[in-house]
């Protein structure tokens, strides 16, 4: 593979990029609902993507092969929870495009009636259409290859934090305290709603791991150390300054009913072209996220086809260093899956899809602490001493942070969570252990 591929900068741009995707533009309007306590959630899952993004880097130091969480299972439990991690982080993963691809369209609706779930022009299907023809654009953006993927991922998102950063400045001469103070609007306790809203925080932070993916795409461990922590970072700081100035621009009870926060945030600010453009730079976010995410799914097939846990022709490279058989496939499934879960109210359909896609993705980050910690114990060095050690500490809190964010979720999403990863089980004994016996064999 070309180990010259993604530079540091291109990798920095994979971390940021996969993180602020379409979440931050539409989650404040959904977090609305429980307050400007929901800031605190920010803080929180800010933290404990921090735990992750160090213990993601600490794993690639020890294998820096191509697959991110998979081969860290892999190596620590063997073929079957390898397999079963794959599957998880690759079903996850697609899940994430289709709630991308819905948010992304979802903000054009401010510039045109028939894609705005608001009003009576808003034709669902055409809706789909434009996601559909998302989602297969960047596979063949990627299929054109890896280098091209990550060019255009570092453009776009240059283009993405820019309203982000602009508006957030300018909208702290805005801010109204009292707006500040509706901590929160229901009849939860303190610890359900931040336990609730947290939930929904954790979409935006999915994809910290994104350089850790293409590993053998890049120059080395130490870059995809730098991208993941700096990366993570800098992205907490977006999302909860930015998150800040929009709910104390705009009062809880009309942000919660708002499907274009930002964009409106855009029109108290600059006046009505402004949000216009800042619509256009929340469909374009989306895009970048979508973009890393494609990259992700051809790369996560790949490598476990490699170790004998998918057919082989999905370890087969185009001469560009694509897998494309395993891009093809992906993108299929998401195409399928935006036409199943098809829903007539806009936000609706994106907080179903984005709540599924965070926990198959916990439940990756999850097991991927739990290999680190086994690693830090089997190690030669291992003593009393280097149990209180600081990467023993940083993987704890990271597997601690995991637990509890799955145990924020309602029962009927960790319901059809567990049915998907159980489904893989029987799979993996019926079809894959034996297909992977033959092909050793050979």
């Amino acid at each position: 593979m070309d180990r010259k591929a993604l530079s540091l900068p291109i990798l920095i741009s994979l971390v940021v990029g996969n993180m602020i995707g379409t979440g931050i533009y539409v989650l404040p309007a959904s977090l609305a609902e429980y307050g400007t306590i929901s800031l605190l959630s920010w803080i929180y899952t800010s933290i404990g993507a921090i735990f992750l993004a160090l213990t993601f880097g600490s794993l690639n130091k020890r294998f820096p092969k191509t697959g991110g969480p998979y081969v860290y299972c892999k190596e620590a439990y063997g073929h079957m929870a390898g397999f079963i991690i794959a599957y998880t982080y690759w079903i996850s993963n697609m899940v994430s495009i289709a709630g991308i691809a819905v948010a992304s369209v979802g903000y054009l609706g401010f510039i045109t009636p028939i894609l705005n779930a608001n009003t009576p022009a808003y034709n669902q299907y055409v809706a789909l259409g434009c996601e559909l023809g998302i989602v297969w654009l960047f596979a063949l953006v990627n299929i054109i290859g890896i280098h091209t993927a990550g060019v255009v991922q570092l453009f776009l998102t240059i283009i993405k934090i820019t309203p982000l950063i602009i508006v957030s400045l300018i909208g702290l001469g805005s801010l109204h305290v009292a707006n500040l103070t509706q901590f929160t609007t229901g009849h939860e306790s303190t610890f359900t709603a931040i336990s609730s809203a947290a939930a929904l925080t954790f979409w935006a932070f999915i994809g910290l791991e994104s350089a850790t993916i293409p590993a053998e795409n890049t120059k080395g461990s130490r870059d995809i150390y730098k991208a993941t922590v700096f990366g993570t970072l800098a992205t907490c700081f977006i999302y909860v300054f930015s998150s800040f100035v929009i709910m104390g621009m705009i009062p809880v009870s009309e942000l919660k009913s708002s499907q274009f926060p930002f964009a409106q945030a855009g029109t108290m600010l600059f006046g009505s072209y402004a949000a216009i453009l800042i619509a256009l730079c929340a469909f374009i976010s989306g895009l970048g996220a979508l973009n890393v995410c494609t990259l992700i799914q051809g790369q996560i097939v790949f490598a476990a086809a490699r170790d004998h846990l998918f057919p082989h022709i999905f370890a087969k490279l185009s001469r560009h260093d694509v897998p494309v058989a395993g891009q093809i496939l992906s993108v299929s499934l998401v195409s399928l899956f935006l036409i199943l879960s098809i829903e007539p109210t806009l936000l609706k359909q994106f907080n179903n899809i984005a709540l599924l896609a965070a926990l198959l993705t916990l439940v990756t980050y999850f097991a991927t602490t739990l290999s680190e910690l086994k690693f830090i114990i089997q190690s030669g060095t291992f003593t009393i001493k280097s149990i209180f050690s600081g990467s023993m500490l940083i993987a704890l809190l990271a597997a601690v942070y995991s637990i509890w964010m799955i145990s924020s979720f309602e029962t009927s999403i960790i319901s059809v969570g567990v049915i998907l990863i159980l489904l893989c089980i029987p799979v993996y004994f019926l079809v894959i252990r034996k297909y992977a016996e033959a092909d050793n064999r050979n």
